[in-house]
């Protein structure tokens, strides 16, 4: 049996050694996303810097931070996070936008988040294998996440076929209460970190075809 005293300096030690090993590998300039084993990376379109917010095109203006694999501490790639004035940009872009997306047929929305999971599809294995590399997730977990997104956007396509109001008796002759769904609007998804794309999935499907953006 290992002493108590013995067992807790051991603890400290591995989170110093660990410390240490991660600020290394930040430092050491190799990603993993230039290894042949991590190919998969740039299949999706990935490269050595991203840029973290899409308004139409991608931009960011400001910090660099490396994404760290939880299971071995090296980086993946960089991300070029998005300055405040770029996120009121892309919020101004999505109001914009919005006004359009707002007259489209619902099942015409639905046909896009319809080719929004054929794309989720089409990459099933390589989103898997980032989820799992960048969550330190086991890769059947990273598949589940992904096939979850691809299942809400059959549900929201499916749904968008279906939205409907309400026809009410009035008190008034010659007159009837009509109920019909107003859209909100622009908005916000706070998603869980460690469910990168189910939670972002759950709701952006399902917003898309309910008149949000």
């Amino acid at each position: 049996m290992v002493p108590l005293g013995k067992l807790l300096l051991q603890v400290p030690s591995r989170s110093v050694r660990s410390l240490i090993f991660r600020a290394m590998s930040a430092n050491s300039g190799e990603l993993l996303i230039n290894s042949p084993k991590y190919a998969f990376l740039k299949e999706l379109g990935l490269s050595e810097t991203n840029l973290g917010v899409f308004d139409g095109e991608w931009r960011a203006n400001g910090q660099t931070i490396q994404s760290i694999c939880p299971s071995n501490g090296l980086a993946i790639a960089q991300v070029k996070q998005a300055s405040p004035s770029d996120y009121e940009h892309a919020i101004q872009a999505s109001e914009a936008a919005w006004t359009v997306w707002a007259d489209l047929p619902a099942p015409k929305r639905g046909e896009i988040v319809r080719q929004i999971g054929d794309a989720l599809r089409s990459k099933l294995l390589p989103l898997a294998q980032l989820v799992s590399l960048e969550m330190g997730k086991i890769l059947p977990e990273g598949k589940g996440e992904v096939q979850e997104y691809i299942d809400i956007c059959d549900y929201a396509v499916g749904l968008s076929r279906m939205i409907s109001g309400a026809l009410i008796p009035s008190e008034r002759p010659g007159h009837v209460l009509m109920e019909n769904w107003n859209p909100l609007g622009v908005i916000g998804v706070i998603s869980a970190f460690n469910f990168p794309v189910a939670v972002y999935g759950w709701n952006s499907a399902i917003a898309m075809v309910g008149l949000q953006r």
